[in-house]
């Protein structure tokens, strides 16, 4: 049975209460689509990951639903509760509240559906993955929403074919599944490493920069990377009211999750029609600039939301 883990992760430092919105947050230029009036408001994020602090005070009100699809708390699918850290970074970095208390997340007024996969260890089954994949893909709100980002900090070496088609099918129904490209890399352009689910071609599969905007050494490299963002010494919300900074190409891909939440709310709101998968896509690459290094380092480049990009005609 194949086995899922965390990509690997440093914690580099954990602290109290802090006010500020995170340099990854400003490096990818969100603040550019939040003064046009654009938070990610209505847009539903499911975070397949460990779960979360459910009360933690900058996530609390963006939480509108989640399941547990480990054995964790008794196996109750009810409590998706987070006993690693990893999952509540993720969803701050995506949508912590603006609400002035503490860190900001790339859409502050996103919702997120918090699928646990992952135990305490950070360890979980394909199954588990699979099975929350397809959850994600035919959830509905109270309110008749729907999924329309899937956000994977997770990988494991081995190809799945039910994986691969779960997640086929969630794109069939124009969801954008963003997932992290592993830290297996070695520091060298010419080489590929590859983990799954970002090797497949049909996600959005995201590498690793540091806050100089130089590619993180550990970042996989390989022919299916599509673009680059803030990875390393990244702030977010963790566990007992905390903040910590962590790195790896697990805290890059929340930032492109996030993003792809704004220009989904700017799309929609501004052409009054839903947007599809790959437009979504389209519109995404639309917003990377080069750093000068090799298609399998940085795909298309680093995410950068200020690029000012033609309405639709």
């Amino acid at each position: 049975m194949s086995k899922f883990r965390l990509i690997p992760y440093k914690l580099e430092e954990v602290k109290g209460r802090t006010k500020e919105i995170p340099v990854g947050v400003r490096l990818i230029e969100a603040e550019s689509i939040w003064e046009k009036g654009f938070q990610g408001e209505e847009v539903v994020v499911a975070v397949i990951d460990t779960g979360c602090q459910t009360d933690h005070s900058d996530l609390q009100d963006r939480i509108i639903g989640g399941y547990n699809f480990t054995e964790d708390y008794g196996g109750d699918p009810n409590v998706f509760l987070d006993n690693n850290g990893h999952g509540t970074h993720v969803c701050g970095t995506i949508g912590a509240t603006q609400n002035g208390q503490g860190v900001v997340g790339v859409a502050p007024k996103v919702k997120l559906l918090v699928l646990k996969v992952l135990n305490g260890r950070g360890e979980g089954s394909v199954e588990a993955v699979t099975q929350a994949i397809e959850y994600a893909t035919t959830w509905k709100g109270c309110n008749g929403e729907s999924v329309r980002v899937i956000s994977m900090s997770l990988g494991s070496p081995e190809d799945d074919f039910g994986l691969h088609e779960a997640i086929q099918k969630a794109v069939e129904q124009n969801i954008v599944v963003v997932c992290a490209a592993g830290n297996e890399g070695d520091g060298s352009g010419e080489t590929s490493e590859y983990s799954y689910p970002g090797a497949y071609q049909e996600v959005v599969e995201v590498g690793s920069v540091n806050l100089q905007k130089r590619l993180s050494y550990f970042s996989n490299t390989n022919d299916e990377v599509d673009l680059v963002a803030p990875g390393e010494k990244i702030l977010s919300t963790y566990p007992r009211n905390q903040y910590a900074s962590l790195s790896g190409t697990s805290m890059a891909t929340p930032h492109v999750s996030g993003a792809i939440a704004l220009l989904i709310h700017q799309y929609e709101a501004e052409n009054n029609e839903r947007i599809t998968e790959s437009e979504i896509y389209d519109l995404l690459i639309s917003h990377t600039i080069s750093l000068g290094y090799s298609k399998l380092e940085e795909g298309n480049g680093l995410l950068q939301l200020g690029i000012n990009v033609p309405a639709k005609n």
